[in-house]
């Protein structure tokens, strides 16, 4: 078996216990990007798994995008990710 070589850790463990690796992280082609995608580079980054700088290289996402991810589950949670909530949590 091969592994690649990778900067950063293979995994980590969140705060509920449960385990992430980076082969939970969405494929670096996504176009789409459901809340559940969304907040899974949001928690790589957070916990260290992937660099900020990795995700927005890999993910072709600007700095305002993923600052509002950051803001949205930091502020509502995970739910406020999905772009049917974004009346429901848009600050006015």
């Amino acid at each position: 078996m091969f592994l690649k070589k990778v900067e950063g850790p293979r995994t980590i463990t969140l705060p509920d216990g449960t385990t992430m690796s980076r082969a939970d992280l969405p494929p670096a082609n996504t176009r789409r990007w459901v809340a559940s995608r969304k907040a899974a580079v949001v928690r790589g980054v957070i916990y260290g798994l992937i660099t900020r700088g990795d995700a927005l290289n890999t993910y072709a996402l600007s700095d305002e995008e993923f600052d509002g991810w950051v803001a949205a589950v930091a502020d509502h949670g995970e739910e406020a990710l999905k772009v049917t909530a974004t009346k429901k949590f848009r600050q006015v």
